[in-house]
């Protein structure tokens, strides 16, 4: 049998959202699941070795008029992409009338999709539970899940020298906007803190971005710099597996934060500027949020809120 789910939301982060759920199919139908996703979520990047994975399929529609699959010609191009793979089934995990008319015209057989014209106050989490619950009477609780192969983490910790004895700590400093990547003081500090108690080692993991550039730079010019190794020469298919030899991470509302806390690692969340939900959807999160605050979502603005003591105590609470 071959299925496809349709997930069109943006980035690295809403993709591994929604694991749990494309999982669940394969678990239903016995059969790996196809994905048509947007390029951005970079899916190839971390799902090529999740065997509940089959293809994956890029939608390429964005604001240049000359995607494959903008505009009225662009709908006939994406049916034509799908009637080459023969589906069965297809999920649609949004409302959109336009990818309704794609299934239909491309020939598949049973199509399921959230109700149409409700797309608003659409919630990432309730929304496809309740979907999958209606339609296939499956009751999804898991975790998000990237699996990597066993032979490339035992090469990565080769490759890095990855102590065993010592304290391995993922730091996600990077971000996908301003108010979301936390100071360098706050993560230095953090090391100096966590330095004093552990024999440890910090790999930073970060985009090239100038913003994110000059906060790596600070902590690399700083006397914490032999106890830190840069990732941001290297892809996310090359550093999932160094990921994976870590013993905890810590990490911005970033793609690390979700890439982590699928790989098993069990990650703390600093959330600034973005709903709670986006920190702490996984059992595998430990969100901390800008003092005084009780919650936290768009326009928090908490980045400088973010207490490292707060990090440090919740990552002895982990380690230990």
């Amino acid at each position: 049998m071959k299925i496809l789910v349709i997930q069109n939301r943006m980035g690295i982060g809403d993709n591994i959202i929604f694991l749990p759920y494309i999982k669940a199919l394969y678990k239903k139908f016995n059969s790996p699941i196809s994905l048509l996703v947007k390029k951005n979520t970079k899916a190839d990047q971390y799902l090529h070795q999740t065997d509940y994975i089959d293809k994956i399929l890029f939608l390429d529609r964005d604001q240049k008029s000359d995607s494959r699959h903008n505009g009225i010609l662009g709908i006939f191009n994406l049916i034509n992409d799908l009637k080459k793979h023969s589906f069965d089934k297809i999920f649609i995990f949004n409302s959109s009338i336009r990818f309704n008319l794609v299934a239909k015209i491309s020939g598949i057989p049973k199509i399921y999709q959230y109700p149409l014209f409700t797309k608003n106050k659409q919630h990432i989490i309730e929304t496809p539970k309740k979907f999958l619950k209606e339609n296939l009477h499956l009751d999804i609780n898991e975790d998000p899940e990237v699996q990597i192969d066993s032979d490339l983490i035992s090469k990565a910790a080769q490759k890095f020298q990855i102590d065993k004895n010592t304290t391995n700590i993922l730091l996600g400093i990077g971000g996908s906007g301003p108010t979301k990547r936390i100071p360098a003081k706050t993560f230095l500090s953090v090391i100096d803190k966590i330095s004093n108690t552990k024999n440890c080692r910090f790999f930073l993991a970060t985009g090239k971005v100038n913003e994110e550039q000059e906060v790596l730079n600070e902590i690399l010019q700083s006397k914490f710099k032999n106890f830190c190794t840069r990732l941001d020469n290297l892809t996310i298919s090359e550093i999932l597996p160094l990921i994976k030899n870590c013993n905890v991470s810590i990490c911005n509302d970033s793609s690390f934060s979700h890439l982590s806390s699928a790989l098993g690692i069990k990650t703390i969340t600093l959330m600034a500027d973005t709903p709670l939900i986006y920190g702490n959807y996984s059992s595998k999160m430990f969100p901390i949020i800008p003092e005084g605050e009780k919650t936290v979502k768009h326009n928090t603005l908490g980045k400088d809120k973010i207490d490292p003591q707060k990090i440090f105590e919740r990552f002895l609470e982990i380690i230990d």
